[in-house]
């Protein structure tokens, strides 16, 4: 997986009823976007991860062209 920071991470629930979350990357640990990532989810809570199967990268363009 890679990922640049303003990228967002779709964690999909893994049981029934369990509803998918969103975060933001606000930091890219790993080299060359790799992870760990530092991430902040809608309710402003931070937490550093390495994603699992779970997980979806939608990647944002970064303006830079």
């Amino acid at each position: 997986m890679h990922a640049s920071v303003g990228d967002r991470f779709v964690i999909h629930g893994r049981t029934v009823g369990q509803h998918d979350r969103t975060a933001e990357v606000v930091e890219v640990l790993g080299e060359d976007g790799t992870p760990p990532y530092r991430v902040r989810f809608e309710d402003g809570h931070e937490t550093v991860m390495s994603p699992g199967p779970d997980t979806v990268v939608q990647n944002f363009p970064s303006g830079d062209g």
